[in-house]
């Protein structure tokens, strides 16, 4: 545990204001044709009210120039470097979908897919199908397949395209690469030892998805999948023993429940819209001091290369500030956990924008929430992981450090 952090423990106090992170996935892009990012170009008079009198800049979500996954992206708004707890994607969809992991186990992040003649993948997600057809895939596959190679299998279903698989058995190692050629019109690429010791562990997997493929053989779209992040469960500091907090986690997609489980939120059950978000935060206002509330639908629509529509999603979060308003949180901070440009369809390295709004804030010479616009904010380019002093600072929680 890092020096930093061992300070916030140390200084760290109870209280009773109440912290707000609310967390648009993939929030950061780039300038399009007319010259603004989806976020500048975006209708939100709440968020830029809100930024008027807040304080803001660029989080960092790693270091310059490195891309962040959500994992690392998350961890780093919680507070944590990500350069010292790296946790596989494996591991946070398998607590996200609330599997019991044992020591000695391993965990995959898996796509239904679409596969085409000459093992070609046409289609990552197979065409993002249903979570209710994903339900009835793994009711299949759970009836088919219980071991390969003398490993033991368990699925798990998540949202739309999204399962979990936990193998279980002896020798089995987290150093695989992905089955998984990481983009469309390209053949399969099978797993991999990355390193000793990973041998036996690919060979599963690739047999895996073979044996799955054979099932779903009759499927038109969700043909095949796609196996990655091989991870199993770390050991990591928790925030209520870190910094005195009872937070709580208000999040739709398993892997950002599974990341929030992992570092010691509890976890609420959010419904399917953004709407329920809020009213899920409105409900348990009273119970918890630290609320992470989860907005995915941003990097979804940066994934897809659809910038009308993640600046869409923008304004519909927008038009639902209000509600958050209302509750009167002692700390606001609005973000997001990487950059997704609807250009580039996937995660950038490029910083994300912030604000943080509290009764002790020096308010900037920003009047509205965009990332170039931020970048004058007073606090300019900063970590993400020093992102969590600062709630905890506006939040009167930490104690004064020396005489």
């Amino acid at each position: 545990m890092g020096t930093r952090m061992e300070l916030l423990k140390e200084l760290s106090q109870e209280g009773s204001s109440k912290i707000v992170l609310l967390v648009m996935d993939g929030l950061g892009g780039l300038p399009s044709e007319n010259g603004q990012t989806e976020l500048e170009k975006a209708y939100t008079p709440n968020m830029d009210e809100i930024a008027a009198q807040a304080e803001c800049g660029l989080l960092e979500m790693v270091d310059i120039g490195i891309t962040p996954g959500s994992g690392p992206g998350h961890l780093g708004l919680f507070g944590y470097d990500p350069l010292e707890f790296q946790i596989g994607r494996g591991i946070l969809e398998a607590l996200g979908v609330g599997a019991e992991v044992k020591s000695g186990e391993i965990c995959a992040r898996g796509n239904f897919a679409t596969w085409g003649p000459g093992d070609l993948i046409v289609d990552r997600r197979a065409g993002r199908i249903s979570s209710e057809k994903n339900r009835m895939l793994i009711d299949r596959l759970k009836n088919e397949i219980r071991e390969v190679e003398g490993t033991a299998v368990r699925f798990y279903p998540g949202e739309e395209h999204r399962f979990v698989v936990v193998l279980s058995g002896t020798g089995l190692s987290e150093a695989v690469s992905d089955a998984d050629p990481q983009k469309e019109g390209l053949p399969m690429k099978w797993a991999l030892a990355s390193r000793p010791g990973g041998e036996k562990t690919a060979g599963v997997v690739n047999a895996l998805v073979k044996r799955i493929r054979q099932v779903l053989s009759d499927e038109t779209a969700a043909n095949g999948c796609l196996l990655r992040g091989f991870s199993g469960a770390p050991v990591i500091p928790g925030l209520p023993e870190l910094y005195k907090l009872s937070p709580a986690a208000i999040a739709t997609y398993p892997m950002y429940r599974g990341l929030a489980r992992l570092v010691g939120m509890e976890i609420i059950d959010a419904g399917r819209t953004m709407e329920d978000l809020f009213s899920t935060l409105e409900a348990h206002w009273d119970a918890h001091d630290f609320f992470f509330v989860h907005v995915k639908y941003t990097d979804s629509r940066g994934e897809d290369g659809d910038f009308n529509a993640k600046r869409d999603v923008i304004e519909k979060v927008d038009r639902l500030i209000p509600r958050l308003a209302d509750l009167h949180p002692d700390v606001l901070v609005i973000t997001g956990d990487h950059s997704t440009p609807s250009q580039m369809k996937g995660h950038s390295w490029h910083p994300v924008p912030f604000l943080l709004q509290s009764a002790w804030g020096r308010p900037d010479e920003v009047l509205a929430f965009g990332e170039r616009m931020v970048a004058r904010g007073v606090h300019g380019r900063i970590p993400a992981h020093s992102l969590m002093g600062l709630m905890l600072a506006h939040g009167l929680r930490l104690a004064k450090f020396g005489a």
